[in-house]
């Protein structure tokens, strides 16, 4: 089948210490020719897209059916093998200067991957302009994450645009980041959500008004039609987002913590696409799926630990990855959900983490490396009754008498 200069850490994801033990928050040989990602497909996606008609101000453009974008996906035939997905998803996603936004950019055309990036929408506004943002329960202005150099907004617009022209998804990861005190997240309201979501597409889809920027090209999608998920602060206020999420016709939300390797639920007819615990090497306790939780784990919420640490740190991160995706590759076939931030905590080990496991994942036969749309996709075309089958598989569960007997008589 084939299917289809910083202030402040940028977006934090600390997950809340919900993991038990967290302290903080294609066929072999190279990708399937069907698989998902931005590597496989035959429409250009490069340069400036054609019959782009200007949205609102020009800041966004909607240039038709985005370039790199998987076939259709089918659903699974009786007995059949179901692929094992696995998503990289970066919150924040701001250029600040570090060249991590076109590295995963270039990893991921290399590997034949898509990615989602939750873009925080004060990174599309300059610092001059802060009080344009009014963030619930806090200060004008306010923000938790600050804001980013006019150079690293220019940036950040230049490879969001790239981006979605290689095929991926541009989700949202709010703006202020606030993650303590009264103004929390966590206590926010429905109302407070929908007021930081509608600030959110307007600093996306104003950016040329707000930065007075003529000489880049726009965005190349209409924002109000890409946008259909999220990660919160924090992993925080999922309960009171869920009902503005489904009424602005969002499809899922990856805000969850400690969620099991197991296959998906809808909550409130929206997907709930949490980060994963995952065994973490050398301990008894599983750690969350996200970069900072285990740097909590390691050098106890520091990002700049003792440097003797480092090579062994960066080794049993990049385990941890692997050891997840093994765990589900080789039983339920359960998706893998794996956050990240652009950043050079414990001198990049993270990052070089994330970059190994990648390449350790992507040449596996029936992986498929995609974005969170790509692979809600996948889910909303399967009979129910098959997806209720595979979530009888708890996590490193594999079925009885193989996929065959599993899945035959559905």
């Amino acid at each position: 089948m084939r299917d289809f200069s910083r202030r402040g850490v940028l977006g934090l994801g600390l997950g809340a210490a919900a993991a038990a033990g967290v302290a903080g928050c294609g066929g072999s040989g190279g990708p399937d020719p069907g698989s998902h990602g931005p590597g496989n497909a035959t429409k250009p996606g490069a340069g400036s897209p054609p019959q782009a008609r200007p949205i609102g101000d020009g800041s966004t453009a909607d240039t038709g059916p985005q370039p790199h974008q998987p076939d259709r996906p089918v659903p699974l035939q009786p007995g059949e093998t179901p692929p094992q997905f696995v998503v990289f998803s970066w919150d924040g996603a701001g250029e600040v200067g570090n060249g991590l936004f076109p590295r995963f950019l270039k990893l991921a055309k290399d590997h034949g991957a898509a990615m989602t990036f939750f873009l925080s929408g004060l990174y599309l506004l300059p610092e001059a302009k802060r009080s344009l943002y009014r963030p619930p329960n806090n200060p004008v202005g306010a923000s938790d994450i600050g804001y980013l150099k006019d150079e690293n907004v220019r940036n950040t617009l230049t490879y969001v645009r790239q981006a979605w022209l290689d095929g991926h998804e541009v989700g949202t990861h709010f703006n202020g980041h606030f993650c303590g005190g009264s103004g929390s997240v966590g206590k926010w309201t429905p109302e407070d959500w929908r007021s930081e979501i509608e600030q959110a597409v307007s600093f996306v889809t104003n950016w040329r008004t707000n930065t007075g920027f003529t000489d880049l090209e726009p965005l190349p999608f209409d924002y109000g039609k890409e946008l259909i998920g999220a990660r919160t602060p924090c992993l925080l206020g999922q309960e009171a987002l869920l009902p503005t999420a489904r009424a602005l016709g969002w499809r899922y939300d990856a805000s969850s913590a400690g969620g099991l390797q197991a296959w998906p639920v809808k909550r409130d007819g929206i997907w709930d696409l949490p980060l994963q615990s995952l065994p973490f090497p050398g301990h008894s306790f599983e750690v969350l799926s996200m970069d900072y939780n285990i740097l909590a784990n390691q050098s106890k919420n520091s990002t700049r630990g003792v440097p003797s640490n480092y090579p062994g740190w960066r080794s049993q991160a990049t385990a941890t990855y692997l050891g997840g995706f093994r765990r589900a590759y080789e039983t339920n076939r359960a998706p893998l959900f794996i956050g990240n931030h652009f950043e050079d905590w414990n001198g990049g080990i993270y990052m070089d983490a994330v970059e190994e496991a990648l390449k350790g994942m992507a040449d596996k036969k029936d992986v498929r490396l995609v974005s969170f749309r790509q692979f809600i996709d996948w889910l909303d075309v399967q009979d129910p009754a098959v997806l209720a089958k595979l979530r009888t598989l708890g996590p490193g569960q594999a079925p009885i008498g193989g996929w065959a007997a599993h899945l035959g008589t559905v």
